[in-house]
């Protein structure tokens, strides 16, 4: 089923609160397009079950809630830039903001910066995972750096005073930071003792991107081999200028066994990107992130970072960073992406669902959400599409309301 398809589809939606701890919501389902009664008890899904009309009109779907796992701040919070310190608080703040936007599950990234602040912020975020107000909404960090290329282009807008070859003992140090939390590093396959470092991930249960690299095809093929399982937004983190043969592109979209995520704004990749990479690795091996920042929030213009590096928010809604004329991330959260997916490729809104909650619930063993099924946590969206925009109207977290729109 395509957009066009979508907008002469009547849908309706009612929420029946029982108690605190049953309640009814109704809508169309986002797989089959036909109207259902979902029952939900303390916080898990209870039944699913098919009904022959909604009880009032309202053009609502139902799907499981987005799960982002390339998330570097929201609503003016950095996880590790920013100019202050990270604070529990503004993880619930970026949170909500989050939740306000259907994504019901996120991985904070952290990306290349010192050692002191990375363990600081890790710290930091250790403390709000288990946080009651956070919900469960954290499934793990990703740290995406500091063990990247140095060279310009696929470095991107790291900064380059803190990309440094991959050390496995200070990860260590990290990981015992983050509380045992990162359950993901991306990193160039190709820099010095980076195969050693997969090698160590996967014996330790850290999954691996391959991010910001110019690798041959011989050492990617020999980073899956020992454990690396995504290109991490493939496409980005890529010089401008690259040879048309041997590239970093071709061997990870060749290699069945590498999953690809994709930042599907309309910026990091143009249509003709997303087509292929979508025909090449298909609804099961694509997954749909943002790699959203704090800039998000804030109105057009040029920033300075802490790092004294210009940054501009276009009007459109781009960030680049012009010493180098390379994206700085995103401004849009992954909803954006779903959509934007969707009406490139054709495919249907499940699949395009599916590229942002089953795929990443699959990858990180989230065995528990990605879909609405009996005995899953209820992480649900309630969404009219308007004009190509997926437009949130209430999000649940492990069945509680926790967004509704006003």
């Amino acid at each position: 089923m395509k957009f066009n398809r979508l907008l002469i589809i009547s849908v309706a939606y009612t929420l029946i609160s029982c108690n605190s701890a049953q309640q009814r919501i109704e809508g169309i389902l986002y797989s089959g397009n036909k109207p259902v009664s979902i029952s939900i008890e303390d916080g898990k899904v209870t039944g699913i079950k098919r009904i022959g009309k909604l009880s009032e009109n309202g053009g609502l779907f139902v799907a499981p809630g987005l799960i982002d796992n390339q998330v570097n701040g929201f609503a003016g919070i950095s996880f590790t830039f920013g100019g202050g310190e990270l604070t529990v608080e503004g993880v619930k703040k970026a949170t909500r903001a989050l939740w306000e936007n259907g994504v019901t599950t996120y991985l904070p990234t952290l990306t290349t910066n010192s050692n002191e602040l990375l363990t600081r912020n890790f710290s930091v975020l250790a403390k709000a995972i288990d946080d009651p107000e956070i919900m469960g909404s954290i499934a793990g960090f990703h740290l995406e750096g500091p063990y990247i290329s140095p060279v310009d282009g696929f470095r991107g807008a790291h900064p380059l005073r803190y990309v440094r070859k991959p050390d496995w003992e200070e990860f260590i140090q990290l990981q015992k930071a983050s509380g045992n939390h990162i359950i993901q590093v991306s990193l160039a396959p190709e820099t010095e003792g980076a195969i050693d470092f997969i090698r160590k991930c996967r014996e330790n249960g850290v999954l691996v991107g391959l991010a910001h690299h110019n690798a041959p095809a011989e050492v990617v093929r020999q980073s899956i081999d020992l454990g690396a399982v995504i290109a991490t937004h493939l496409g980005n983190g890529c010089a401008n200028m690259i040879n048309r043969h041997n590239n970093p592109l071709w061997p990870q979209l060749a290699d069945d066994r590498l999953m690809i995520s994709i930042i599907g704004d309309g910026f990091h990749l143009n249509p003709e990107e997303i087509r292929t990479f979508y025909k090449v690795k298909g609804t099961e091996k694509t997954i749909i992130t943002s790699d959203v920042t704090s800039y998000a929030s804030l109105p057009p213009g040029k920033f300075i970072n802490v790092e004294g590096d210009t940054i501009e928010l276009t009007r459109e809604g781009m960030i680049r960073y012009p010493a180098q004329n390379v994206l700085a991330g995103s401004a849009s959260p992954v909803k954006k992406g779903v959509m934007n997916v969707m009406n490139v490729t054709g495919c249907t809104l499940e699949e395009a669902i599916n590229m942002a909650s089953l795929n990443p619930a699959k990858l990180y063993n989230l065995n528990d959400r990605g879909v609405i099924g009996v005995g899953k946590r209820a992480d649900l969206i309630l969404f009219r599409i308007i004009d190509n925009q997926m437009v949130i109207e209430k999000t649940f977290v492990n069945g509680e309301l926790v967004y509704e729109k006003e």
